[in-house]
């Protein structure tokens, strides 16, 4: 079975498994990657570029040299090729998880409970929770959502298309590394940058194309295309700018604006201000619901993508038949 084969129908299956299962309460290949990267810390931290740059080298390179391995080792056995790229495809997206826990926090916001709603925010992002009301958490769901989108779905998927399960797993790597590391803290505004700036490379591609997915699925092309043009510059985070301000133009909101992370007061410019309104609770369903339409669409794109460079690349080493100047011989 060709490579390109092999991935289409293990990225489908792996994204089937995480629909229908989610992620596992326990024994999570990312919470053992997170748990080898603290071990890896723990011996290597300096407050130093140098040593950051190692750790990222030392676990993002591992994780996917280790998945290198593997693919290499199952090349010669479809079947198998095919199970190791749906495993690595589960246990890498994570968007069946995601839209539960922003709907467990929507339905406690319904409910009227905002102590149970900043009690499960962190499950879903790193906001300080005690500094939001209502509408408040509603929007740092809502921006979770879309910027998720990307990091736990789409990012993956255009990687696991470019490089097979190595890249699958690498993206997720590098996405780990600068959750755990890559933020500007006084311990790791030097050991994680390299953390950081490869997460941002990584991602570019995901988040571009997570923007279009977004346009195309949401319902308000013209206002999402806008927002993402007027607004996506102006976030600092060079890849949640284009996904945040499609998502906002797409949904009609306002997103951005004043947040709290661990003790810090950050006054980010708002998104879609002009032509979106403040977001309210049931924003948070049509965010998750937007945010399935992408991730399959994601899925249809990245595999029509690889099956259609294969093929090109097939046509390009055909042998061409003998040439004949068109001329009757004599």
């Amino acid at each position: 079975m060709r490579a390109d084969r092999i991935y289409a129908y293990g990225a489908a299956a792996g994204l089937i498994g995480d629909l229908l299962l989610g992620d596992p309460r326990r024994g999570h290949p990312v919470a053992a990657f997170g748990r080898a990267a603290a071990a890896v810390e723990h011996r290597l931290w300096r407050d130093d570029r140098g040593r950051g740059a190692l750790h990222t080298l030392v676990c993002a390179g591992g994780a996917a040299g280790g998945a290198a391995l593997a693919a290499h080792a199952l090349r010669r056995r479809p079947a198998a090729s095919v199970a190791l790229t749906a495993a690595a495809t589960w246990s890498v997206v994570g968007g069946t998880s995601l839209g539960r826990e922003a709907r467990a926090i929507g339905g406690a916001l319904a409910a009227g409970d905002v102590e149970l709603a900043r009690e499960r925010l962190p499950h879903l992002c790193g906001r300080d929770p005690q500094s939001l009301d209502g509408p408040g958490i509603a929007r740092a769901v809502v921006e979770s959502v879309a910027e998720n989108t990307s990091d736990a779905v789409v990012g993956a998927l255009v990687w696991g298309a470019l490089a097979g399960v190595p890249g699958l797993v690498g993206f997720r790597a590098a996405n780990t590394l600068d959750a755990m590391v890559g933020h500007k803290s006084p311990r790791y505004r030097r050991y994680g940058w390299a953390s950081a700036r490869l997460d941002d490379l990584a991602g570019w591609p995901g988040a571009r194309l997570t923007a279009l997915l977004a346009v195309a699925a949401g319902g308000r092309p013209r206002e999402a295309v806008r927002a993402w043009r007027a607004d996506a510059a102006t976030h600092p985070s060079p890849n949640a700018g284009p996904v945040e301000a499609a998502f906002a133009g797409a949904l009609g909101v306002r997103l951005g604006g004043t947040l709290a992370y661990g003790g810090r007061v950050e006054h980010r410019p708002v998104l879609n201000g002009a032509a979106g309104r403040a977001v309210e609770t049931a924003d948070i369903e049509r965010a998750v619901r937007l945010s399935q339409r992408v991730g399959v669409l994601a899925l249809g794109v990245t595999v029509a993508a690889r099956l259609g460079a294969a093929a090109v690349a097939r046509r390009a080493r055909m042998p061409h038949g003998p040439r004949t100047s068109g001329r009757r011989a004599i």
